[in-house]
């Protein structure tokens, strides 16, 4: 049998993999899961690159959820969003943010295909060959390096691409909620870009916008008529780490009700917005 220690030093590494290549926190931990199953039926000394071996193996077990997924998401109501990662706040000095994780991109990489993804992930993120990616995805070193050069046009075209200074980042997440608290449109229309989008993620189950809403007074006045809806003491509001960048947690009655991701343009301005309102999709964050 394989190492278990082998693989236990790999894992948060394969759960990041799995995570970028599936959006979804519950898709990644059965990725790692099944990875695991099949690295304790590894012979003893049978893989020579443990690390590239279970690269492999957790890649071609994402590459088949997320086709999977694809098609389950083709009917899916409204805007599908990733599965937000919520942790506590992360330290000021962190000036460079990792835009790999952001739900903006990783809504992005939705409408890739699954190679393409996968190629995209494996080399840009993860500094994996080609070579190997290639033999991922069983095909010649052109072809990966091609899928990945498609993955770059479409994602550059689809997603915004968020500031990488961590102060600014929050600075204009204060200043969102500082509007918003005061209900100033004024000001909240000053600290959103005038091409910003919010898409809200309720998977049918709440009440959530059905398609995206664009338009710095647009998006102003959502936000503005969603806070009046804010009930204190019943409910609280708390900026933590959304996907490694501060974002908003709701909470309501002891439960996660709204995860808010922000993505910040160079200029300081809030370019996305993506609201999180699936209960099925806030079950893992914590409060």
């Amino acid at each position: 049998m394989a190492e278990p220690a082998v693989f236990e030093a790999q894992r948060d590494r394969l759960w990041r993999i799995a995570y970028r290549m599936t959006g979804s926190v519950m898709d990644a931990d059965d990725a790692v899961q099944e990875t695991w199953l099949r690295w304790l039926a590894v012979p003893d000394g049978a893989a020579d690159d443990p690390r590239a071996y279970l690269t492999a193996v957790v890649s071609r077990v994402c590459h088949d959820q997320f086709r999977a997924a694809k098609a389950r998401r083709e009917t899916y109501p409204g805007p599908w969003l990733p599965e937000p990662v919520v942790t506590e706040p992360g330290p000021e000095e962190r000036a460079e943010l990792d835009d790999s994780v952001g739900l903006a991109l990783l809504a992005a990489l939705e409408r890739l295909t699954p190679a393409e993804r996968l190629a995209l992930v494996l080399h840009d993120v993860f500094a994996v060959p080609y070579e190997r990616v290639a033999d991922v995805l069983e095909r010649s070193p052109d072809a990966a390096r091609q899928a990945a050069a498609r993955a770059r046009r479409r994602v550059r075209v689809a997603a915004p691409r968020r500031s990488p200074d961590r102060a600014a980042h929050r600075a204009a997440v204060d200043a969102f909620l500082a509007a918003v608290a005061d209900g100033d449109l004024d000001a909240l229309v000053r600290v959103l870009h005038p091409d910003v989008v919010w898409r809200s993620d309720g998977g049918g189950r709440v009440g959530a916008a059905r398609v995206p809403v664009a338009g710095a007074a647009a998006v102003a006045r959502l936000a503005a008529g969603i806070a009046r809806r804010f009930r204190p003491g019943a409910m609280s509001l708390e900026i933590r780490d959304v996907n490694g960048v501060p974002g908003l947690v709701v909470t309501e009655d002891g439960r996660t009700v709204l995860v808010l991701a922000f993505a910040v343009a160079d200029d300081g301005r809030v370019v996305a917005l993506d609201a999180v309102v699936n209960p099925e999709k806030l079950a893992h964050v914590r409060v």
